[in-house]
């Protein structure tokens, strides 16, 4: 199959509501690639693309040879397959995925889409001969596909009330859900966590033999100074295994440093677990100097839709914890452009607590709520009458897709003004396609 065709097929997967019960078969009729590989498996409510990025671009820099799977992917299928951060092309990734779909065929059974995507990048890494991989799990920890992956470093970034349908609606059901992706023996890494999370994180973990366990805040500490180029301030990670000074964090806003922190601390795990070699801190530095990772308050500063010209930030907060996170990034932005306030774009999926995240936005910024091409898109209409429960301005409006939203939310900001596009990543993705901007 070309890879216009992949994608049609991939779509049709991810209308299966379905789990990875059958996974081990998948990898089975693959020849087992998933055996060569080596690495950290992240998990989290946010933060987990951020870690991967960073932990890619240290190792990067330290000349070695790595594989990630993001998801979701923003504009195309393809992104969820990267090696050195760079998605593979279209050739690669219909490759990954016929050899795949054969393999599903020949087994006979029923898979998902999460099935799909891990076993293609699987498949991928073995032909590039990958062996060294930054794996993020999509939703949960116990029962993602990428835990028969077999990488016996876990990281858990963070726990937040998202997907509760599916995880439990509390943090430490969350949490048990998430860290239930270690086993024996492993090396786990845990970010910041409330009381609750932490409690029910740890009882888990103790039910594992053989465990090394690092939690941020006392094996791995961070602390920011100025003094970066630009202004930017510099890091230093402190783990058991030594101190590393002086790191570029070049993700914005201050809760990046924990993503970094636990990137690091992932890397020394790696070292420690005999899987990368000891390295010296230039090259750690050098590499993270070079982390970049599209959609998440990411800047456009010189953006055009229709006769508009401003600038346009785009964050995928697809929860409340999100939101509240990049907000004060996204008043930055508002106060250095001297326009108060700036004009949001939004648009979430259904399972998602919208009336929450709208709350979460100050009542003086106007909305366009608009949708996604996604079957699974809130109704902008709903999300309307949400805002206005919420409290809104008399220039919040409705727009039927994410063009049409763009073009209104320029106009309300007028020109050289800050349009801020929020929510789900399909949206996020569909706002980088009408800015011109090629997958990244």
């Amino acid at each position: 199959m070309d890879y216009r065709e992949c994608v049609h097929v991939v779509e049709e997967y991810h209308r299966v509501r379905g789990n990875g019960r059958h996974f081990p078969e998948l990898l089975a009729a693959l020849g087992h690639p998933e055996r060569a590989l080596r690495g950290m498996q992240v998990v989290g409510t946010n933060g987990k693309g951020s870690t991967c990025a960073f932990a890619v671009a240290a190792l990067n820099g330290m000349g070695l040879r790595v594989g990630s799977m993001p998801s979701p992917h923003l504009q195309e299928p393809r992104e969820r397959i990267r090696v050195d951060g760079v998605p593979v092309s279209e050739e690669q990734y219909a490759a990954a995925c016929t050899e795949v779909l054969d393999a599903i065929r020949a087994t006979g059974l029923a898979y998902n889409a999460s099935s799909l995507h891990a076993a293609a990048a699987a498949a991928h890494f073995r032909r590039a001969e990958v062996e060294l991989v930054a794996a993020e799990a999509n939703i949960g920890g116990q029962r993602t596909v990428v835990r028969k992956f077999g990488l016996d470093v876990k990281v858990l970034t963070g726990v937040g009330l998202d997907h509760t349908e599916r995880l439990g609606g509390s943090e430490a059901e969350i949490a048990r859900a998430k860290v239930g992706a270690a086993a024996d023996g492993d090396h786990v890494l845990l970010g910041r966590l409330s009381a609750e999370a932490a409690e029910a994180a740890e009882e888990v973990l103790a039910g594992h033999a053989g465990l090394t366990v690092w939690r941020l805040g006392r094996e791995i500490l961070v602390q920011a100074r100025d003094g970066g180029p630009g202004g930017t301030p510099l890091l230093e990670v402190r783990t058991p295994l030594g101190v590393h000074r002086d790191l570029v964090c070049t993700l914005p806003g201050a809760h990046q440093y924990d993503n970094l922190a636990l990137a690091v601390a992932g890397v020394d795990a790696l070292v420690q677990r005999g899987h990368v070699p000891a390295y010296h801190d230039e090259r750690l530095r050098a590499g993270l100097a070079t982390t970049r990772w599209p959609g998440r308050l990411e800047l456009v500063a010189s953006a055009r839709v229709g006769h508009w010209s401003g600038r346009v930030l785009l964050d995928g907060a697809t929860n409340v914890q999100g939101l509240a996170t990049v907000a004060p990034e996204i008043a930055r932005h508002a106060r250095a452009a001297d326009r108060v306030p700036p004009v949001v774009v939004f648009g979430v999926m259904r399972e998602k607590p919208a009336a929450r995240m709208l709350a979460a936005l100050p009542v003086e910024w106007p909305v366009v709520m608009t949708r996604s091409g996604s079957g699974d898109a809130a109704d902008p209409a709903a999300l309307f009458a949400l805002r206005a429960e919420a409290g809104s301005t008399r220039s919040d409006c409705v727009e039927p897709d994410v063009t049409a939203a763009l073009g209104r939310a320029g106009k309300l900001a007028g020109e050289g003004g800050l349009v801020v596009v929020l929510g789900s990543h399909k949206l996020v993705g569909e706002a980088r396609t009408a800015l011109g901007l090629a997958p990244a």
